[in-house]
């Protein structure tokens, strides 16, 4: 407590000027003595060295000193925020001061509460009985988790499948592919039907996207799903019979301890408990899709305008994680092998990295007024919005990356067309869907292809390490996904867009 109260003390003592500077600068600009500063078309490339710092420490750190990382990944995630955000608030100050309460106020925090809520209810929800992980089993049990994620989000549909997937192949030594698989699957591409699945999509609903129109990704998306269902089956089932050649003698597998997922075990019924969760579940999908629904007004905090029914949805989402933590007895969570530790790591360090991604996303909606004007410029076609969009989600924040493509669209279709935002998305859909079509699909597939992609990824693996399964490093796992997902992605490409 006394480390934490001096580092709050420290930032303190570094922001206190900088906030006294921001409001005079305000003031000057109020009194017609200020410009207002394009922050992205000013910002040079190198702003963006910090994001980048904060990815490859994602990516080595764990590799090259695991025992630091595992202690401090919060303070590495702080010391890149912080050697972005000092001298970003002294060059700009009152915009810097803006544009990171406006990340933090209307973007990072309902993410984070969105996850934890959805994170606190799925823990409640425990799968007991004997489940064997065979091919044919995981096979099943991945499928569901991929046709529920569109309605339940990616991040519900996870927390609710991996525990058991881990039980059921709880005596199993390959399981890295299925864990692997189970992110490509449900933690990203099965979100892509519905708003409710994915943020990105939830997005474009807010942005006048009409809410059954991802419906129509169903064709890309159930090419990609069918595919890599085909593959896992086929490649889980030569491990498996390659397991059961070295497994011990039959004699010497009744001596296993009973394990949820060892077929020596004795046979137990299926069941759920905690199925009450299912009602939480359903006030947390309900608090999102009324946010999209229903207008209260806007309400200003801090400076930053956000609107009445965003706070409502956030206070449901609590409440509803709340009413979770309170009904659902310790045992339960204790049998579903629950803990904080896989929320703290994603708020820790996508709090960093919503910070570093600042001027990354900036530059990009500055169009060609920005440092990467050279990619905005490139955009033609479909297929350059599907992979553009793509590579740069499996990197950002999927989310603001879809609206800055979807910008860049309707800019580059109606620009002085003096049409308002709804009428641009809907003209949009008529003439041009395919360019949305691109831009939502390459939003969710690609997030499957980093750790960082997608919230849910990042929990899933650290839900397997705590279960003991030694996932691969961040270009380790991008090794299955350049093999495997980056052919669907070309095949997806010459048939769709």
């Amino acid at each position: 407590m006394r480390k934490n109260f001096i580092f709050i003390c420290i930032i303190a003592l570094i922001l206190i000027p900088v906030l006294l500077c921001a409001q005079e600068q305000e003031e000057a600009a109020k009194a017609g003595h200020g410009e207002v500063v394009d922050l992205g078309a000013s910002l040079p490339l190198w702003s963006v060295f910090p994001f980048v710092g904060i990815l490859l420490s994602i990516a080595l750190f764990p590799l090259l000193a695991g025992e630091f990382w595992h202690h401090h990944f919060g303070k590495v995630s702080a010391f890149w925020a912080l050697v972005f955000a000092i001298p970003f608030l002294f060059s700009y100050q009152g915009e810097a001061l803006h544009e990171i309460l406006h990340t933090f106020m209307v973007d990072y925090i309902p993410f984070i509460i969105l996850l934890w809520s959805l994170f606190t209810v799925a823990g409640g929800i425990l799968l007991e009985g004997t489940l064997v992980g065979t091919p044919k089993v995981n096979t099943i049990l991945l499928f569901i988790g991929t046709a529920v994620a569109s309605w339940i989000g990616t991040t519900g549909a996870s927390m609710v499948m991996i525990r058991p997937v881990l039980r059921a192949n709880a005596s199993r030594k390959s399981k890295v592919h299925i864990v692997v698989f189970f992110i490509f699957l449900i933690a990203n591409i099965g979100g892509a039907l519905t708003p409710l699945g994915d943020p990105p999509l939830f997005l474009g609903f807010i942005h006048f996207v009409p809410f059954f129109w991802t419906l129509k990704l169903i064709k890309p998306m159930g090419v990609i799903a069918l595919i890599l269902l085909v593959i896992f089956f086929i490649f889980d089932t030569v491990m498996y019979k390659r397991e059961k050649r070295t497994s011990p003698r039959p004699e010497m597998a009744g001596k296993a301890a009973a394990v949820v997922g060892n077929p020596a075990s004795p046979k137990q019924p299926l069941r759920v408990r905690g199925l009450f969760n299912l009602i939480f579940l359903a006030g947390i999908v309900g608090g999102v899709l009324m946010s999209g629904l229903v207008k209260l007004g806007d309400v200003t905090i801090l400076g930053i305008h956000t609107e009445g029914q965003n706070l409502l949805r956030d206070a449901i989402l609590i409440c509803m994680g709340w009413l979770s933590l309170r009904f659902t007895s310790k045992g339960i969570r204790d049998a579903n092998g629950f803990t904080w530790g896989p929320i703290k790591e994603v708020a820790y360090l996508f709090a960093g990295i919503f910070m570093t991604i600042i001027p990354a996303l900036a530059i990009l909606r500055a169009g060609e007024a920005g440092a990467l004007k050279f990619v905005v410029a490139a955009l033609e076609h479909p297929a350059h919005y599907f992979w553009t969009t793509g590579v740069l989600s499996s990197f950002l924040d999927n989310a603001p990356t879809y609206l800055t493509f979807l910008n860049t669209a309707l800019g580059k279709f109606f620009a002085g067309s003096g049409l308002t935002e709804q009428q641009m998305v809907a003209k949009l859909i008529a003439e041009n869907e395919v360019y949305l079509a691109a831009i939502s699909a390459g939003a969710v597939f690609f997030g499957a292809n980093t750790y960082i992609g997608n919230a849910p990824n990042f929990m899933v693996k650290s839900i397997a390490e705590e279960n003991g399964v030694k996932m691969p490093s961040f270009f380790g796992y991008m090794v299955y996904s350049i093999l495997i997902l980056i052919p669907l992605f070309f095949l997806t490409t010459l048939i769709f867009f």
